[in-house]
């Protein structure tokens, strides 16, 4: 099995707001920013909204992946999700809406679990390591 590709993100400030950057990562470039309560303009989502929309992502995709792999009916996956600190404990919930009246109540059941699974979840559930250079 090959590596995992190695990825980077290079963030750059561009002088809108305090805290205004551009994201460039994958060849995509995205504007983040800290809303107006915060001391920036809201030009783009703040690092916790990036967060929350990687899991969101990776949850719907990874769904998505395992419904294919097994053939099963799902026509949609929605998920919603939020999040909020209470102390310094990190809150997250998700909300998963999987389309598809063919599927079954045992097939839902798995997807469900499957959700939990992600690979962005199972970072954050880890014990990632970070080192600043």
């Amino acid at each position: 099995m090959a590596e995992p590709q190695k990825r980077t993100a290079h963030i750059t400030e561009t002088g809108e707001s305090l805290f205004a950057v551009n994201i460039n990562v994958s060849g995509f470039t995205i504007k983040g920013d800290e809303p107006l309560e915060s001391g920036g303009k809201n030009l783009g989502p703040a690092p916790y909204d990036v967060l929350l929309a990687a899991l969101s992502e990776c949850t719907v995709m990874t769904v998505r992946w395992y419904a294919a792999q097994q053939k099963w009916p799902l026509e949609k996956v929605e998920a919603v999700l939020t999040h909020h600190k209470v102390g310094r404990t990190d809150h997250f919930t998700k909300t998963i809406t999987l389309h598809g009246p063919d599927l079954t109540a045992e097939q839902r059941e798995k997807l469900i679990d499957v959700s939990k699974k992600c690979p962005v979840q199972r970072t954050l559930e880890g014990t990632p390591v970070i080192t600043t250079i």
